[in-house]
């Protein structure tokens, strides 16, 4: 458990590094190009030392026991993350190469009328979801390291497109929401709707077809 403490520590916080305060450094001394890839090449090596090092933990005691109802409620939770995520695909003003200022002047759509991060919060529901069906501790370590590094990053990044973007991304923020569904409800859109449907299908489908345990509506069939 030591060693995905400490492996966990690693990705999160290498990435909050590179993202943040040590990125101005490494680009005027790598470069832009060799930045991204050094940057790659870190997320790769650190994720897969932290995937190596859970696989190494007994699997150990459930915190507590994961009955239907559970298990319902995660499988309703991983479809909605699952349509953030593919919505967020899509026209994201947190992408280099989508203009803020213009997604801000013509207001909030879809995913993003949910959340201004709707890519961070299905990846955060994803960590949830699998927390909730399968509490045991190096699934809280695992897990938990992916929910900080989205959703701490989430915050982190707004501070950094205001720097960076000014009076446009302050626009954005007016007009959108961190935490889901805060200015009210929205319909994610047809897009995310029917592609965040088949992108949980096919999840669940990947858990049975790989032989992991059975996962949402799989479960029961």
């Amino acid at each position: 458990m030591t060693t995905l403490l400490i492996a966990a520590i690693a990705f999160v916080g290498t990435h909050f590094l590179m993202s943040h305060p040590l990125r101005a450094p490494m680009v005027r001394l790598l470069g832009n190009f060799f930045f991204l890839g050094a940057y790659s090449a870190v997320s790769i090596v650190t994720l897969i030392w932290m995937i190596q090092a859970y696989n190494a933990v007994p699997p150990g005691e459930a915190a507590w026991a994961a009955g239907d109802p559970l298990w319902a409620a995660a499988t309703v939770l991983m479809w909605f993350g699952s349509v953030l995520f593919v919505g967020s695909l899509l026209g994201n003003p947190a992408f280099p190469y989508v203009i803020a200022g213009e997604a801000g002047g013509r207001g909030p759509k879809g995913v993003f009328a949910i959340t201004r991060h709707p890519m961070m919060w299905g990846i955060a529901l994803w960590g949830i979801v699998h927390i909730l069906i399968a509490p045991r501790p190096a699934n809280f370590v695992l897990n938990g390291a992916i929910i900080v590094l989205a959703l701490v990053g989430a915050a982190l990044q707004d501070g950094k497109k205001k720097r960076l973007l000014g009076d446009a991304w302050r626009s954005w923020v007016a007009r959108t929401s961190y935490f889901p569904f805060a200015r009210g409800f929205a319909m994610p859109g047809a897009t995310a709707l029917i592609g965040g449907t088949l992108l949980w299908l096919l999840a669940m489908y990947g858990h049975r077809w790989f032989g992991i345990m059975g996962a949402g509506v799989f479960r029961w069939l």
